[in-house]
């Protein structure tokens, strides 16, 4: 009887599956509330004003400018943080030297830095006054209120995503293949390329996933440097801002559903690409 009185009312599986499908349920409510419920918003807000305005707004001149900045400026961004990306992690990992965990902190500063203050370091740069600006000045180069600027400030917030995406695969895969291709008569470049790169490709390809999406979608430190210059130096993010400002809502929600796609169909693309990198490392 005294068994029985203290038997619990559920048993340790019951407990577990109870515990999982309160924190599924959590889960599920915070990414339908925070994530989609704002999203579907968005598109609604976009979608009832019809095509004619859809097409009117994604074909005017400012927001196809806009596009093609944006695009412009993610390009040169894959292209710079991808070979810098692997450099440094493939330095990071495979080589010892003095300062090596200060450097590795350093990687990280990018994301730990608001981006607003990552264009105001390029203002003090190459603003009027800056360090470097009499430089570039002499030259004829305008580098702040000019697109340079502003490939320079998202190619240092994005760098840090494909460094730690392919520095835990390197350690994951150590050296014995690329030890073992230098045996063979390899050269470094004939190592790397063969070997290391092939190795590395997945984790390569969801950090730069990442980093595109990060690229797309910066604001920050591109409106510092910017100028906002309408037609010049608006990306799409910026446009967005512009419309919201001049309450022109419905072009500000078609360009920003717009981006949101772009995002999705990358968000895809990592998922994709980190499955497939999860199985090049257990086969």
């Amino acid at each position: 009887m005294i068994a029985e009185q203290h038997r619990p009312f559920l048993s340790a599986g019951a407990r577990r599956r109870v515990v999982h499908g309160t924190l599924s349920v959590v889960s599920i409510g915070y990414v339908a509330i925070l994530v989609l419920a704002p999203l579907i918003a968005i598109a609604w807000a976009a979608v009832k004003t019809g095509w004619p305005t859809i097409r009117e707004t994604l074909t005017s001149p400012d927001v196809v400018h806009s596009f093609y900045l944006t695009g412009v400026i993610t390009l040169i961004t894959i292209v710079v943080t991808s070979v810098l990306g692997v450099v440094i992690a493939v330095v990071l990992i495979r080589d010892r030297f003095p300062g090596k965990r200060l450097m590795s902190a350093l990687v990280d500063l990018p994301i730990a830095m608001s981006p607003v203050v990552v264009g105001l370091m390029a203002v003090l740069l190459f603003g009027r006054g800056g360090w470097f600006e009499p430089w570039f000045t002499a030259h004829g180069v305008q580098v702040l209120f000019a697109v340079p600027s502003m490939v320079l400030v998202t190619i240092f917030i994005c760098i840090p995503f494909v460094v730690r995406e392919v520095a835990p695969v390197l350690q994951e895969l150590g050296t014995s293949e690329e030890e073992a291709a230098r045996t063979l008569g390899a050269s470094s470049l004939q190592t790397f390329f063969r070997v290391t790169l092939r190795n590395i490709r997945w984790g390569l390809l969801y950090g730069i996933a990442l980093s595109t999406a990060r690229a797309i979608g910066e604001v920050g430190a591109v409106l510092v440097v910017s100028g906002l210059i309408a037609g010049h130096t608006e990306t799409a993010t910026l446009i967005i801002f512009r419309f919201f400002e001049q309450n022109q809502d419905t072009q500000a929600y078609i360009v920003a559903i717009t981006l949101a796609l772009v995002s999705i169909v990358l968000l895809a693309g990592i998922e994709i690409f980190k499955h497939r990198g999860e199985k090049d490392l257990q086969t």
